[in-house]
């Protein structure tokens, strides 16, 4: 439960976190629960805080003994504020179709560029990796991801359009949890094709077995039904047969869709698994009981621990992955 001095809106948020004593006491909390602070880089608790610099100093005998509350997140190495950091945060989390770099950008300030890298690096912390898989009656589906070709410059369209159907679109698969305990639970992720192979894997990958499986009647899912409770129904038929139906899902794509080219216009295939994750989380924490701080603090609870480069975010250190045929 919120605190009388926590911000509860966007406006209370800007104004709270502007005082930096503020942003220090809420990112220490998050870090250091039972308030022994302790060095990210030997783990020393042999910490002092430098009030003069905002910085804390380690007396653990190695040569980065100054550190700050960036250090070992995804916000180290940035020279953009704390404060601005953590009013992105929010609105990331809380803006229903998202929000653009260019937007970001105005918003807060920065340059266009910053503002891109920075959302990249917040979508890292929002992806929420689970050994705990899927269970009860689950849907499974495809789409395809993809700029239309009538609203490209024929330029564009020359270099990104040389086929057509779903040649030069990107396949993307999600299971949906139906609801159990008032909302349902999606997952998703980029498949390199929509063969056996893949189709499957990313089933069995996050989906419990025995659970009671839907799926349209694609080929890929044929030999899922000695593993769980496997139901087909038949799109050139019919869309719903009793409980068996991919309905849940069918409306989590149009509203990834119309984030993607409302608000994003055009993601590159390199970096739309981070905006899959971005999507999967606001859908995954959308239900009523969860106000906009509840939201925004639990996506910056996993913010400690990773890290995104700028090398890594546009591709530079990136090696073309291949797939088994």
């Amino acid at each position: 439960m919120a605190s009388a001095n926590e911000p509860k809106t966007l406006q209370e948020a800007i104004i709270h976190f502007a005082d930096p004593k503020n942003c220090n006491s809420f990112l220490a909390d998050l870090r250091w629960t039972d308030g022994k602070v302790l060095c990210p880089i030997c783990c020393s608790d042999r910490v002092t805080y430098l009030a003069t610099q905002n910085r804390y100093k380690c007396y653990g005998g190695h040569s980065k003994a100054q550190f700050s509350l960036k250090v070992g997140t995804i916000m180290e190495d940035s020279p953009i504020s704390v404060d601005k950091w953590l009013v992105a945060l929010w609105l990331i989390v809380n803006c229903k179709n998202g929000i653009s770099s260019c937007e970001m950008a105005k918003d807060l300030g920065i340059t266009q560029k910053s503002a891109w890298f920075l959302n990249h690096r917040i979508r890292m912390a929002l992806h929420t990796g689970s050994i705990e898989k899927l269970s009860g009656h689950v849907e499974a589906d495809e789409t395809f991801i993809g700029g239309k070709a009538r609203n490209m410059h024929v330029a564009q369209r020359e270099r990104r359009i040389t086929g057509t159907g779903t040649k030069d679109k990107t396949a993307v698969m999600g299971v949906l949890e139906r609801a159990k305990d008032g909302k349902s639970k999606v997952r998703t992720s980029v498949l390199p094709n929509r063969k056996k192979h893949a189709i499957q894997g990313e089933v069995r990958k996050h989906v419990e077995a025995g659970s009671a499986l839907y799926s349209d009647s694609l080929l890929s899912y044929d030999g899922l039904a000695g593993e769980y409770a496997h139901k087909v129904v038949d799109h050139a038929v019919e869309y719903v047969d009793g409980e068996c139906h991919t309905n849940s899902l069918e409306n989590y794509w149009s509203l990834l869709k119309r984030t993607l080219s409302g608000t994003y216009v055009s993601v590159e295939p390199f970096h739309l698994f981070r905006y899959l994750d971005e999507q999967a989380y606001r859908f995954n924490n959308r239900d009523k009981s969860m106000n906009d701080l509840d939201r925004f603090k639990a996506a910056a609870s996993s913010i400690v621990g990773k890290r995104l480069t700028w090398n890594e975010a546009t591709g530079k250190n990136h090696e073309p992955q291949t797939y088994p045929n």
